[in-house]
């Protein structure tokens, strides 16, 4: 009996380990199979999270490690010509997953107003005039002159002062202002608004300019990234011919009648000047894409890094909706108390362009129509006007078509 129970009993153990050994290895690989997910999920969490900082213009590091819970996710940016490489590697309990995904500068920058000033403010002067909304986080003063739209001036020391807009008017202090429709406001003196009136309406909030300098830097490594034109110097163009992606470092000087067909960003590290009769348009194989134009000289943005339009310079996007030129300039004499320009557009220039400077003065006269136009300070002269096409985000206005990045491939990768 004693052999048959000790028989019995090693048989029940071989039985019994038989079948706890898959249940243990089921288990086992449960418990990987979820571990393993913690980990792509926190790789996910990672690289969404720098895709977020890039579109919205938060600064994100080359590299950095994100913690996830109780898990840790490493992510690296890399430039790559026409916008960013991103790779997130996660870790959790020794199990790894990495995601690679590659963004692409969007087509366009978000605008929603004709035109948008900084703490500058901007000035209409003689018959000049705005199709569109005005956004200004300083003041809005005109003499009489149409805004054909909302105008907005930001922030405490908000004014508008002789101006007619067509829309509503959104300022701490209103004077000597004709408004069609409503108008908020703390104070308001000598005007006349048919729309309703709503005293001690809050200040709307100042905001920064749409296209921040982390952008422009992109474009510029964008642009570096298709070579680099030492000389001869200053680079004059002519005649006719194609160029870009592009870095010239010195001047540059776009005269008589040559058509310049632009495949891509150029930086300029100086002063970019056109004149007489050019054409500078986008190629077609572009699409709806825009083309930034770009004059920055990092080691003088007082007296260089300025934009020079005259005479009647046209400009085209490439044939497509949505395609525009972007004329941008990095000279900040403006914002530092200087009398600078940072670009001057004068005489009958005009198409698919617009005109851009964070830190800058834009001085626009004549008959000039343009796009867009946004500025630290802006300075509208003798008839330009400025016809609205596309807009920067408000809750205010209707919203218009986006910028930023958008996701080319995102995959996991061995």
């Amino acid at each position: 009996m004693i052999i048959a129970i000790i028989f019995f009993v090693w048989v029940s153990a071989v039985a019994i380990l038989g079948l706890s050994n898959p249940i243990v290895r089921h288990i086992s690989m449960a418990t990987s199979i979820a571990t393993s997910k913690e980990s792509f999920y926190a790789t996910e969490a990672g690289i969404e999270d720098v895709a977020y900082r890039l579109n919205f213009g938060i600064p994100a590091a080359s590299s950095q490690t994100l913690t996830v819970g109780d898990h840790s996710v490493t992510t690296t940016v890399a430039d790559e010509s026409g916008g960013k490489v991103v790779t997130a590697l996660g870790e959790a309990n020794s199990y790894f997953r990495k995601i690679k995904t590659h963004l692409v500068l969007g087509t366009g920058v978000a605008f929603y107003y004709g035109i948008q000033a900084g703490k500058g403010g901007f000035f209409l002067e003689n018959t000049s005039s705005v199709t569109g909304n005005i956004y200004s986080s300083g003041p809005i003063i005109g003499s009489g002159n149409d805004v054909n739209g909302d105008a907005v001036s930001a922030g405490p020391d908000g004014l508008i002062d002789g101006i007619h807009t067509t829309g509503n008017a959104y300022a701490h202090t209103i004077n000597d202002s004709v408004i069609d429709k409503d108008a908020y406001y703390v104070t308001i003196n000598g005007s006349l608004v048919s729309g309703v009136l709503h005293p001690g309406s809050p200040d709307q909030a100042t905001t920064t300019l749409p296209i921040s300098d982390d952008q422009i830097s992109l474009w510029e490594n964008d642009a570096e990234t298709g070579g680099i034109i030492n000389s001869p110097c200053p680079y004059i163009i002519n005649s006719s011919r194609t160029l870009g992606p592009k870095k010239i470092t010195c001047d540059v000087e776009i005269n008589g009648s040559p058509t310049l067909t632009l495949t891509g960003s150029v930086w300029v590290t100086g002063n970019i000047t056109t004149k007489n009769t050019p054409i500078i348009k986008i190629s077609s194989t572009l699409g709806n894409k825009s083309v930034s134009f770009i004059a920055d000289n990092p080691s003088n943005r007082t007296t260089s890094s300025k934009i020079s339009i005259q005479n009647s310079s046209v400009f085209q996007g490439s044939g497509s909706a949505g395609s525009f030129i972007f004329m941008i300039s990095q000279n900040n004499s403006a914002e530092t108390g200087g009398g600078e320009n940072a670009i001057e557009v004068a005489n009958s220039s005009a198409g698919d362009l617009v005109v851009y400077s964070n830190h800058g003065q834009i001085s626009i006269q004549n008959s000039v129509s343009l796009k867009e136009v946004t500025a630290y300070k802006i300075n509208l002269k003798n008839s330009a006007n400025v016809e609205y096409d596309i807009g920067l985000p408000s809750v205010i206005f209707s919203t218009g078509p986006g910028g930023g990045f958008g996701v080319s491939t995102w995959r996991e990768i061995e």
